[in-house]
C-alpha cells in the first residue's frame, strides 16, 4: 500500500484502531464518576432534577462502554498478530499486568453494571448506589493497570533479561515504575475534563434550543466547576510529567520542543520556546522560527539559565520524529491553555448572573466540546510517537517487536479495519450525539423506572459486557 512496509502498516493500523479505542475509555472513566456523583446529589437532597440527569446519562454511559468493549477486543488480537516480537519479548510483564486489570477491574464493573443500569427500582437505593461506585472505581482501577503496563514500557523498571527475554524480579518496582504516578494523574484528570466538556457542551446546546432548561443549567454548572478545578490543576500535572521525561526520555522533550543543539557548558544564556516552527529532520534544524528567549528554559527547567539536550546529542536512529511531536504537543498544550480560559469565562459570566443568558458563551461551550477528546488524542500521539523508535524503552526496538508479515496482508487488515470502524462506530458515535442533543426528558414519572425498550442501547451494552475489555498499553493516556 503505497510503498509502505509492513511494519510502518502495522503501526499505523494499531494508532488507528487505539485512536478510536481510547476515546471510549476516557468517557466512560468520566461518565461513571459524573453518574456517581448525580446519585449521590439525589439521595442527599432528593431532588428530581438530579435523578432525571442520571436517568439522561446512564444512556449515553451504557452505549458508551460497550462501544469500548468492542473496540478494546481488536487491539488484544493485534499484540499476537501484528506484534508478537513484543509479545514474546515482554509478555511476562504485560500480559500479567493486564490480566489484573480483567481480574480485578472488569469483573467489578460487569458485576456491578447490571445492577446499576436495570436496578433502579428493583433494589434499596442504597445498594443501587453502591454499584454506581462500584462501576466507577472499577473503571479507575482499570486505568491504574493500563497505566502501568503503559509506563513500564516507557520507563522499564524491576526486571531483569534472560535469554532474550524479559523477566519480572520486582513487581512493586515494575508496577511504580518512574513514570507511573505523572501518566496515571495525568489520564485520569484527562478523561474528567473530557467528559466535563462533553456534558457542558450537551447542555449549552439544550439551553440554545430552551430544552430541558433547569436540567441543562444544572448539569452546566456542575461542568463547568470541573473545568475550572480540573483545567489548571491538569497543567501542573503535566509540567510534573515534564520534568519527569525530561529526566528518563530526554530526546522526546528535544523532539517536542523543536531543539537541535545542546548550549556550551559556559552558557548562561538559557534557551527559548519556540512557539511555532516546522522541524526539519533531515536538515537538523527548526525552520521559521518563532521564539521567546529564556521562556523554554523557565518551563522545562524552572530556571531562566537551564539547559536541555539537543537532538543532535542523540544518534539519528534514537531520535523520535520531531516535525510530528511539535505539533501534537502544541495542539495538545493550546486547548489545554483554551480550557483553562474557559473555565476562567465561565467563572466570570456566573459570578455576574449572565452564565446561562450569554449565546455567545453557550455557542461556545458547544465548540469546545470536542477540545478534551482532541487534547487526549494530541498527547497520546505525542507520548507514544516520542517514544520511538523503541516499543519498551531502550529495550526493544519497534522494528524487532514486529511480526513478520509481508505488507499486502496487513494492508488489506487495515483497509479493512478502516471501512468496519468507520462504519461500526460512526453509527454508534453518530446515535450518541443524537442522544446528548436530544436532552433530558420531563420528569414526570419521578417513580418509574427507566424505559429500555427494544433496540435500547443499554441492553446491548450489557451484552457486550460479557467480553473482557484488554485495554492496550499503548492506549495512554496522557494523555
Amino acid at each position: 500500500m503505497y510503498g509502505l512496509t509492513a511494519l510502518e502498516l502495522a503501526r499505523i493500523q494499531f494508532g488507528f484502531t487505539v485512536s478510536f479505542h481510547i476515546l471510549f475509555p476516557a468517557i466512560t472513566i468520566g461518565l461513571a464518576c459524573f453518574l456517581a456523583f448525580l446519585e449521590a446529589r439525589w439521595l442527599y437532597t432528593k431532588d428530581t432534577v438530579y435523578r432525571t440527569l442520571y436517568q439522561f446519562w446512564i444512556k449515553i454511559f451504557a452505549l458508551n462502554f460497550g462501544m469500548g468493549v468492542v473496540s478494546g477486543l481488536v487491539m488484544a488480537y493485534e499484540f499476537g498478530t501484528n506484534w508478537s516480537g513484543f509479545s514474546q519479548f515482554a509478555g511476562s510483564v504485560t500480559g500479567p499486568l493486564l490480566t489484573y486489570e480483567v481480574l480485578t477491574a472488569f469483573f467489578l464493573e460487569a458485576g456491578f453494571l447490571g445492577v446499576m443500569l436495570f436496578g433502579w427500582n428493583r433494589v434499596g437505593p442504597g445498594l443501587h448506589f453502591f454499584s454506581t461506585v462500584m462501576v466507577a472505581l472499577g473503571t479507575m482501577i482499570s486505568s491504574t493497570w493500563i497505566l502501568a503496563s503503559n509506563s513500564w514500557m516507557h520507563t522499564p523498571a524491576g526486571y531483569v533479561i534472560v535469554a532474550g527475554k524479559v523477566v519480572p524480579t520486582d513487581w512493586l518496582e515494575v508496577i511504580f515504575n518512574p513514570s507511573f504516578p505523572y501518566r496515571l494523574a495525568h489520564m485520569v484528570i484527562a478523561a474528567l475534563l473530557s467528559t466535563a466538556l462533553f456534558v457542558a457542551a450537551s447542555s449549552a446546546w439544550q439551553l440554545l434550543h430552551e430544552r430541558a432548561v433547569p436540567a441543562a443549567r444544572k448539569m452546566l454548572s456542575m461542568a463547568l466547576w470541573m473545568v475550572l478545578i480540573a483545567a489548571p490543576i491538569q497543567a501542573v500535572v503535566g509540567d510534573a510529567h515534564g520534568l519527569n521525561t525530561l529526566e528518563h526520555q530526554p530526546a522526546k522533550i528535544a523532539a517536542m520542543e523543536g531543539h537541535w543543539n545542546t548550549a556550551a557548558k559556559d552558557d548562561k544564556g538559557g534557551f527559548p520556546l519556540i512557539v511555532f516552527g516546522i522541524p526539519d529532520m533531515e536538515r537538523e534544524e527548526t525552520r521559521y522560527a518563532i521564539e521567546i528567549p529564556r521562556l523554554g528554559s523557565l518551563i522545562l527547567t524552572h530556571s531562566l539559565d537551564g539547559q536541555i539536550r539537543g537532538l543532535k546529542d542523540f544518534p539519528k536512529e534514537d531520535r523520535p520524529n520531531a516535525t510530528v511531536l511539535f505539533f501534537t504537543f502544541r495542539i495538545m498544550v493550546g486547548l489545554g491553555v483554551a480550557m483553562i480560559l474557559f473555565g476562567l469565562l465561565g467563572w466570570v459570566l456566573r459570578r455576574n448572573g449572565a452564565l446561562y443568558r450569554s449565546k455567545a458563551f453557550l455557542r461556545l461551550a458547544v465548540l469546545m466540546g470536542p477540545a478534551g477528546l482532541i487534547a487526549l488524542l494530541a498527547g497520546w500521539m505525542t507520548t507514544e510517537i516520542g517514544r520511538q523508535p523503541w516499543v519498551v524503552y531502550g529495550l526493544l526496538r519497534t522494528h524487532d517487536a514486529v511480526s513478520a508479515h509481508a505488507a499486502g496482508p496487513v494492508a488489506l487488515s487495515l483497509a479493512l479495519f478502516v471501512v468496519i470502524y468507520f462504519v461500526c462506530f460512526g453509527v454508534g458515535i453518530r446515535y450518541m450525539l443524537k442522544l446528548a442533543s436530544a436532552g433530558p426528558a420531563p420528569d414526570a414519572h419521578p417513580h418509574e423506572e427507566p424505559s429500555y425498550g427494544p433496540g435500547s442501547v443499554v441492553p446491548a451494552a450489557i451484552a457486550a459486557a460479557s467480553t473482557p475489555n484488554p485495554m492496550a498499553p499503548h492506549g495512554q493516556r496522557e494523555s
